[in-house]
C-alpha cells in the first residue's frame, strides 16, 4: 500500500497512460493529404495584363500571380485566400492594386486586361497608404517573380 501513497508513481502511471494513449490513438488518425505537386521555379520576368490573365489558379495545377503597384507575385501557396474560392479570388491573374487601394472587392475595380495599365491617379492619400500597406505585405511574404508592363500592340 505504501506503493500507492507515493506522489513518483502516480505521475509515471499518468505519464504512462498518456503514452498508451497517443499511441493507441496515433494509428486512428487520418492519413496526411497528399502533397501537392512540386511546380518549376519562375524566372523574373515582364508581364502584360493579358499575359498575367491565365495564372488565376482556375486549376489546381495552375499557379495564382498577382500584381500590385506594378510587381507581380506569386500568390500560389495562399491559394486559400487568392484561389477562385478565396475572398480575393477576383484579383487572381489581375493588377490588383485598385482594389487593394480601396479595400474593395467588387469586379468595377478591376481594369480590363486588354486594356492600359491603371494608372492610379486619382486615388486620395488614405487610399495610397492602404496600396503601400499592401505592397509591403506581399513584398514579405511573397516571391516576386516580375513586373507588369502594358501590353503590346
Amino acid at each position: 500500500m505504501s506503493s500507492l501513497a507515493n506522489p513518483v508513481n502516480w505521475v509515471l502511471a499518468a505519464v504512462l497512460g498518456y503514452i498508451s494513449y497517443n499511441y493507441f490513438t496515433a494509428s486512428a488518425a487520418p492519413p496526411p493529404p497528399a502533397p501537392r505537386p512540386k511546380q518549376a521555379a519562375l524566372v523574373f520576368r515582364e508581364y502584360t495584363p493579358k499575359e498575367l490573365e491565365p495564372f488565376n489558379g482556375s486549376t489546381p495545377e495552375t499557379r495564382i500571380l498577382m500584381a500590385v503597384k506594378g510587381n507581380v507575385y506569386d500568390v500560389t501557396r495562399g491559394r486559400n485566400f487568392y484561389g477562385p474560392d478565396g475572398p480575393y479570388g477576383n484579383f487572381a491573374g489581375r493588377d490588383a492594386s485598385r482594389g487593394l487601394a480601396k479595400n474593395s472587392f467588387d469586379k468595377a475595380m478591376l481594369s480590363p486586361v486588354d486594356g492600359p495599365i491603371d494608372t492610379l491617379a486619382d486615388l486620395d492619400d488614405d487610399e495610397k497608404e492602404s496600396l503601400n500597406d499592401w505592397a509591403s505585405h506581399f513584398e514579405g511574404k511573397y516571391q516576386l517573380v516580375g513586373k507588369l508592363i502594358e501590353n503590346k500592340d
